[in-house]
């Protein structure tokens, strides 16, 4: 949400949305970025910590910067700081060592930081994202589906930079046209199979179909409890090895798969806690 339109960011807060982001960037016009700071103390006054918030500063550089790491500072030590435009794991660091002990989200928009995005995600971020807007800008790509290939690498890059990092999977860029629910749920779906898992929105009408998207089916969820049940039999027979009703061969390298999907399915509320004898 525009950092200086208070009315949105209080019916954001109301939506249901597992995160807030609050723009001081590019949703702010120059001339507005001194209001957007200033109301930030009053956004937070009757904020608990639910649901999460990040507030995007302008990039490192900018002549915003200085200010908005300062507005930061006074916020809540739960209010997570999201960094636009992050280039290099230095960019990132410098902004760390400003705000310490507050959670950092990097943001990666540009063909340089794909490049670095290893590096940017063992600097010490909690996440890294990916930023398609500018990207496709600097690369000359068409905007909608004829633009995605050249989107491929960069995509997976994320994906492959957030892992090798320890960090949790990240979540997939804004989809610009907000009617457009079905070319919504098929990028999703899209996203979620080369390792995605949630994604940025732009209106609260968007959230139901993202949510949807990335909550394990319950077939998936019956999958991951036979596999954990059949893996913990596998274990205490010393073989390791196990296999599916469907004739499925599974060994423990699967485990960790399992156990993500059954927790994603009791966070999500769609499936009952359950003891895996």
């Amino acid at each position: 949400m525009p950092g200086d339109r208070p009315d949105r960011i209080a019916k954001a807060l109301t939506s249901g949305a597992d995160v807030v982001s609050i723009d001081l960037e590019d949703a702010v016009a120059p001339s507005h970025k001194a209001v957007a700071r200033a109301g930030l103390a009053d956004v937070f006054a009757e904020w608990h910590g639910i649901p999460a918030v990040q507030v995007r500063i302008n990039g490192r550089g900018s002549d915003w910067h200085e200010e908005d790491i300062a507005a930061v500072a006074e916020l809540p030590r739960l209010v997570a700081v999201r960094i636009p435009k992050a280039t290099t794991a230095d960019d990132v660091r410098a902004i760390t060592q400003s705000l310490p002990g507050r959670e950092v989200h990097a943001l990666i928009e540009s063909a340089l930081g794909a490049e670095n995005a290893f590096e940017i995600a063992r600097s010490g971020v909690t996440s890294v994202g990916l930023g398609e807007a500018d990207l496709r800008s600097q690369l000359g790509l068409p905007a909608g589906p004829d633009g995605d290939p050249g989107l491929d690498w960069p995509r997976t890059r994320i994906v492959y930079a957030a892992a090798a990092a320890g960090l949790p999977p990240p979540l997939m860029s804004v989809y610009p046209h907000v009617r457009d629910l079905d070319g919504l749920r098929a990028s999703c779906a899209a996203g979620r199979r080369i390792g995605f898992f949630g994604r940025a929105a732009i209106h609260p009408g968007q959230l139901a179909t993202i949510q949807e998207a990335f909550t394990p089916s319950a077939a998936d969820v019956d999958r991951a409890r036979e596999t954990l049940k059949l893996l913990a039999g596998a274990e205490s027979d010393r073989t390791g090895t196990a296999t599916l009703s469907d004739g499925s061969f599974l060994d423990v390298a699967m485990l960790r798969a399992a156990l993500r999907t059954v927790a994603i399915a009791e966070l999500s509320g769609t499936e009952r806690p359950q003891v895996v004898d």
